[in-house]
């Protein structure tokens, strides 16, 4: 095992392959590299998960609500955590180290918990439709692609709002190669994940693509550069606007 894959594996889920004593920017940047892998991986025990209650005939919804929560006790809620940071940063008052000091806090203002509700809830509502009608490949997608959400964030030219701490190590890392690259595979990927809808996955990539790309110019304005929290918003966003257009339909193409 690579020790970027090892890294992405420890940072990213709650499997115990250990984290190195030492992190450097070589094998943070090698680590970004495999976070989509990460997230496909994610999405494949999400996806299982959520067969598996089909088939035992759970609520839509509940199937959903349990879907969300095994993603947030296999990533520690982490990104979550970032979203609702992220959002209370954006939403107070003051110059650039003010909204950090903020972030840094901790609590959940009510900037963070709106943006955590909203988030939660409509990935919730989207696995249970997507479950309902067995569409479970925008799951894996969706997964893969909030992971790809980080290359963007983290591209060359960014700069990191912190001098220390998780932004501070990734931070204009990813050659826009790299990213790029991985957008192209999730395309592929979404050609096939509506079906007699090739149109509706790629679209989900490319509206959520252009969210994380106001997102990284937005906190880049009001932060100064990246941050951890930024790259786990980056992500929630991502996830959220690919599970919820790739559910759109359902109800039609159920009946």
């Amino acid at each position: 095992m690579s020790r970027g894959l090892r890294l992405a594996l420890s940072w990213l889920t709650i499997l115990p392959v250990g984290t190195p004593a030492t992190v450097d920017r070589v094998m943070a940047r090698q680590a970004l590299y495999w976070a989509p892998v990460v997230g496909a991986g994610l999405g494949v025990l999400t996806a299982g998960l959520l067969s598996a209650l089909h088939a035992v005939g759970a609520p839509s919804l509940l199937a959903g609500l349990v879907g969300v929560a095994a993603l947030a006790g296999l990533t520690r809620g982490m990104h979550l955590d970032g979203l609702a940071d992220t959002a209370d940063g954006l939403g107070c008052h003051g110059e650039p180290q003010r909204a950090l000091e903020v972030m840094r806090q901790g609590a959940s203002g009510p900037f963070g918990v709106v943006a955590l509700v909203l988030a939660m809830t409509t990935q919730a509502a989207a696995l249970g439709a997507l479950t309902e009608t067995d569409r479970l490949i925008p799951v894996v997608l969706a997964m893969a692609a909030g992971r790809t959400a980080f290359g963007w964030c983290a591209r060359r030219r960014v700069p990191a709002a912190r001098p220390t701490g998780l932004g501070a190590l990734v931070a204009g890392t990813q050659p826009p190669a790299v990213p790029l690259t991985w957008s192209v595979v999730l395309l592929a990927g979404g050609l096939v994940a509506v079906p007699g809808r090739p149109w509706q996955g790629p679209l989900a990539l490319g509206l959520a693509a252009l969210g994380v790309l106001a997102l990284s110019a937005h906190t880049r304005r009001r932060f100064g550069g990246v941050t951890g929290d930024v790259l786990g918003a980056a992500s929630e966003l991502t996830t959220t606007v690919v599970l919820a257009v790739c559910a759109l339909g359902v109800s039609h193409s159920a009946g």
